[in-house]
This record gives C-alpha cells, structure tokens and sequence, in this order.
C-alpha cells in the first residue's frame, strides 16, 4: 500500500455556530457580523490562530441584507486577509457541503494548507427592521429573492416561494409509495419528532422544545397549514439570526500546530448533481436522478453501505425531501435523520443550514460515532451535493476528486413530458397543492395535470371554488388520478374543474 501524503490529507479542525438572540429583534446583528462571529468560534475551537492563514475562504451567499452583495470581500477584510481563493456561492441548501468538498480539493491538490468555510443568515434582524419602516418601504428578503429566480409561468400561477413547490413533491411522492394520506402524514410527524427531540437536545438549535408526533399534526394557531398538506411545524423555519462555520487544514499542518487527533475529522469524497431548473420540466414529482446519484455514488466512493453510517442529516426543508433520501439510501425511520434537528427545529438559514449540520456531525464524531453522511438539498429539488464525514484516518489520498456527476444523473432520469402553456381539454391530476394565507384560508390551489397524450401542464383552482378546494385537500378521495376540464377563465388563468364533483 502506497504511503498517504499527509500534505494531502484535509482535515475539519474547528467548527462553529452562533444565535443571535437579543431583547430587540431590531438590534440583532446583521450577516458579516454573524460570520465574524461563527469563524471566531471556530478559530477558537481548532486552538486559535488559524484565521489569519486562511487561503480559501468560501462564503455561502445570504439573502436577508439584499445590498450586501459582496459580502465575501467584507468579510475578508473585516479578518485582514487577502485569500488566493475567496468565493461566494448562490444561496442554496446544497452549497455548505460542496464549500466543504471544494476546500478539500484544495488542499488535497496542494494549492493551499488552510481554508474556511462560512455561512449566517439575520432574516429575524431585517424583517423587524423592515416593519418599524413606513408604508411601501418594507421588504420581503426571502419573497424577493425567488420572485427574481421564478420563471415566469410558475410565478404567474402562484408558485413563488420552496413552500408552494415542495407540496407538489409530497403529494406526488404519497401515490408513487402507496401511502394513504393519513399513512404520509403519520410518517411526515414522526420524522419532524424526533427531529424536534434533537433539536431539544442540541445547545446549538433555534427551537428546542420537543413536540410529539401529533402536535406536528394538530391544527392550532400556531400550527397553521401554509400549502397542503404542511402546516407550519413542518416547513423549514428561516426567522432566525444564525451562522456557522468550519475550518479545515491538512494532516501535517494539524500535526504540527498540535491539533490533538481525536479532535480530528476526515471528509470523505462526495458526489453532486442537479434537476433542470425549471419546475415544470421535471421527469416526475416523486423521484429525482439527481438526488439518488448524489447519495448512492458518495457511497460508493467512500467504499460504504447505509449499515456502515454511525449517522446522518438528511436534508429537511420540507417532509418530501428527506422521506425521498432515506428510501434512497434505505434508512429507517427508527434511526435518527439529522443530528442537529433539522430547519424547522434546529433552525433554517436559507442555503446555509448543512453547515450547522457538518458542525454537529464534527461534534457528534469527535464523541464517538465513526462515519457521518451528510445529503444537502437547494433551489427547488434541484441541487444536491452529499458527503462523507469520518473519525479514521483515510489510508490514501483520495482529493483532489471530481465531484460532478451530472452525466450520470442526466443518463438515468427518465422522460421529460412535453408541456402546454395554452392547454384546455380535459385531464388528469398529476400532483396539487392549496396555498392559504395567514389566517389559514385557502387562497387557491394549483394543480399540474397531464392531457390524454400525457402532455403537462399547470392550472388553478380559484379561491371561490370552495367545491374544488374541498376535493382536494379534504382527504376523502386521492385526487391525484382523477379526472376534470382545464377551462379559459376571464382573468387568463387556466383553470381546472374537478371531475368527480
């Protein structure tokens, strides 16, 4: 056996997280200054010292303060450091985990010998800031931003934010695993449980009161639905002031620095690939190539089964997802999904949350536990990067690696169906949803159906359609099979007239 480079060997050597919690929402800290304070954190925790050396600095792009835009060279001068390589990524639940995957390329290729990784949102700070501001100047930094992103079908018909799209996915998802609705929804509490346990147990979460399966379902006012079937306690939660950070170096450079070994974590390689960006062109609502070739490749890459894995965070910004990733990698519900609670518990900082779960899972490692994955989600199911966390020294240099593997992904998705725009003829529900307001009022539903030849394409249920509400979500009949008309309505909407009313 080839004797490893330790010049070559990344290592995770400090990690941290901060919450911002102050008696005035008002005067909470904004995003470079929960940066400042995660890195300091993490200095601290690999022994100090480390940030003045810092090469690669890559920063995971925020939302909540929109001017900052150049919030990398910010915070780089904010730490008096001038890095060959200083990124900033988009702003998706994916990018913690290929900043991380980046950072050990760069040191396994030898370009560096320390890098950092960070990421903070302060969507709590702005939005009590916006609303002390007089009429027309409050902003919506989350609505915002993927107002901009949205195309322009699905944002017409009231697809705006991941809250209006995931539905899709679930109801979708409940038909393809012959679920009852009572059956997802069952599975859906017990999941958000026990995340809500983690979370309790976790000093690093947002929330940290556990909540039984049957209060995640319950309807109150503080579990309201926001888009069917989710209520509130199901859905990432983004009104938090939070950060995190990790720091990373190479084995020879921890050694002599004096970085004790147990303190000492060893990323595996990963795997990533995405789905095509437009929700509508999507091969279906219940699978994506994308997420298990992520999945199943950084196993395999790693030389692993899920037996091996001492534990896991599988991404939870919506139940779908993470029900979706653990049929793929086949782990059971009996078993922790996260170890840091997950984004409605443990806290959802938009594209930053894996780095909070990368930080628990180093602190879950250096306890005991031997291999971690971590599967991370961003954008719209679409971006998905996975990777491997372990307490053994690797026994060959295995970075730099290629962790694109969109050629396979692209190679086993199935069919795209061609879409109609202009659509009217009768159909078939394919996936819905229902989006209500803040009072728990349906608003409207949508519902994306497929013509006799299979064609899609999208239409709404109008708020004064209380018949076609009702058939949808009340759980009686599975709509999604039924059949119904997609109508030209006045407003130029197409709408959709259930069937079986």
């Amino acid at each position: 056996m080839a004797k490893i480079n330790d010049t070559r060997i990344p290592v995770i050597i400090g990690v941290g997280q901060y919450n911002d919690r102050p008696a005035r929402d008002t005067e909470g800290m904004n995003p470079l200054g929960l940066m400042r304070e995660a890195l300091q954190l993490a200095d601290r925790d690999a022994g100090g010292g480390w940030l003045k050396d810092i090469q690669s600095l890559g920063v995971v792009g925020q939302i909540s303060y929109p001017h900052m835009r150049d919030i990398h060279l910010q915070l780089a001068a904010a730490l008096g450091i001038h890095p060959p390589f200083l990124d900033l990524t988009p702003p998706f639940g994916d990018r913690p985990v290929r900043l991380i995957n980046d950072a050990a390329n760069r040191i396994g290729a030898g370009e560096i010998v320390v890098a950092a990784a960070v990421g903070a949102e302060a969507l709590r700070t702005s939005a009590a800031q916006a609303a002390i501001k007089g009429p027309g100047e409050k902003v919506d930094s989350l609505l915002g931003v993927v107002r901009q992103k949205a195309q322009s079908l699905v944002n017409k018909y009231g697809l705006k934010t991941p809250t209006d799209v995931y539905p899709l996915y679930e109801n979708s998802c409940r038909v393809a695993w012959h679920q009852t609705l009572g059956e997802a929804q069952a599975e859906s509490a017990a999941i958000w449980s026990f995340f809500s346990k983690v979370a309790a147990a976790n000093p690093h979460a947002w929330l940290r009161t556990p909540l039984k399966p049957e209060e995640i379902l319950a309807p109150t006012p503080q579990n309201r639905l926001i888009a069917y079937p989710y209520r509130k306690f199901m859905v990432a939660n983004s009104a938090i002031n939070q950060s995190a950070a990790v720091i990373m170096t190479s084995l020879a450079e921890a050694r002599r620095r004096g970085v004790p070994q147990e303190r000492l974590v060893y990323p595996g390689p990963g795997a990533g690939a995405h789905e095509p960006d437009d929700i509508l062109a999507r091969s279906s609502y219940h699978d994506s190539a994308s997420m298990s070739v992520s999945i199943e490749k950084t196993l395999e890459l790693n030389n692993l089964t899920a037996d091996d894995l001492d534990c896991v965070e599988l991404y939870s910004c919506f139940p779908c997802i993470t029900k979706m990733a653990r049929r793929t990698l086949g782990w059971p519900l009996t078993k922790p999904l996260s170890v840091y609670g997950g984004l409605t518990f443990g806290g959802g900082p938009i594209g930053n949350c894996m780095m909070h779960a990368a930080a628990c899972m180093v602190e879950k490692i250096r306890q005991g536990a031997k291999k971690g994955l971590i599967f991370a989600n961003g954008g719209y199911a679409t971006h998905n990067h996975s990777i491997i966390l372990n307490r053994a020294l690797p026994q060959t240099n295995v970075f730099p690696q290629d962790y694109d593997y969109q050629t396979e992904a692209d190679r086993l998705r199935p069919p795209v169906p061609d879409f109609n725009e202009d659509y009217t003829g009768p159909g078939t529900i394919e996936t819905y949803t229902v989006i209500y307001d803040r009072q728990g009022k349906a608003s409207f539903g949508i519902v994306i159906a497929r013509t006799p030849e299979g064609r899609r394409f999208i239409c709404r249920v109008p708020q004064d359609d209380q018949a076609g509400i009702e058939f949808l979500t009340s759980g009686k009949v599975e709509p999604i099979g039924t059949n119904g008309e997609a109508c030209r309505a006045e407003d130029g909407y197409v709408t959709w007239r259930c069937g079986n009313l």
